[in-house]
């Protein structure tokens, strides 16, 4: 297989075409990522849709609308499936006649595996990648698995496509129920957390969108102090926690629930249920 990968022709990194088979939100916020970041220009995007609204969407930042899924595979040389898991393998197959190894097939649709995807598609030149919903703001944490005949320079491809939509890391498929529990279903526990603490400012006294202002804002400045300080977050929290101070006082407290053991079985539980799900 690795000779194979070695004999497969490269995607010409400056003029390539990309298409997207599936025309929804998250097709949308890549491509507007990849416009805005200026890591392609709209002329070289397509989709295919015939609803009014995906159209004008689409089109609104530049990028050609086709009327027919096939013509989308026929101009594109990395193709990109943004389609829901339950009709992913109806609409590979219909337009396996038309796919050839010369192009890079990429697959966004959670918790549908390589194996399938490859089998489905009729040969292994392919990436699953599985993004978060923070994609819509350009924030995803994404996380990339290669197919037997994707090479090294295809998976380098596709981390600068959704680099311009977020971060994005290359781990085994293995790992991808972890993945799924803990930067898949992650946003859902920072938004109770916020909520949690928005609530908490409420009940000390603040008005309801002062507090909650201030919790989503902490949030985010907390997280971009580990991102991009690079400091450990235990570090981060003893720096601010001085003795016999207020911060402490409100860590013992989550301490005292148990806060940090229940974040971590939630992640596990939402590890566990992936792996309920979308097992073969």
């Amino acid at each position: 297989m690795a000779s194979m990968a070695a004999a497969i022709a490269p995607i010409p990194k400056d003029t390539f075409n990309l298409g997207f088979i599936g025309a929804g939100q998250l097709a949308e916020s890549i491509a507007r990522g990849l416009v805005k970041s200026g890591v392609l220009p709209p002329t070289r995007i397509h989709t295919a849709h015939l609803g009014k609204a995906r159209r004008a969407a689409f089109e609104s930042f530049g990028v050609k609308v086709l009327d027919r899924n096939a013509e989308v595979v026929e101009e594109s040389d990395v193709i990109i499936f943004s389609v829901k898991p339950q009709i992913i393998k109806e609409v590979i197959l219909q337009l396996r006649p038309l796919i050839s190894e010369k192009q890079l097939l990429v697959s966004v649709a959670a918790g549908v595996n390589l194996q399938d995807l490859q089998e489905w598609a009729g040969h292994g030149r392919f990436i699953r990648v599985m993004p978060n919903i923070p994609a819509a703001v350009g924030e995803a944490a994404s996380v990339m698995s290669l197919g037997t005949a994707a090479t090294e320079e295809d998976g380098e491809l596709i981390a600068k496509l959704f680099g311009a939509i977020g971060k994005i890391w290359k781990a085994d498929e293995k790992l991808f129920d972890a993945v799924t529990g803990l930067s898949g279903s992650g946003p859902a526990y920072i938004y109770l957390a916020m909520e949690a603490l928005a609530d908490g400012g409420v009940a000390a006294g603040l008005p309801r969108e002062l507090a909650l202002g201030l919790a989503s804002q902490t949030v985010l400045g907390a997280a971009s102090m580990v991102t991009k300080g690079g400091k450990h977050p235990a570090l981060l929290k003893d720096d601010v926690t001085l003795p016999g101070g207020t911060t402490i006082a409100g860590v013992h407290e989550l301490e005292k629930s148990g806060f940090r053991g229940i974040l971590m079985n939630a992640v596990v539980s939402a590890a566990r249920r992936s792996q309920e799900l979308f097992k073969r």
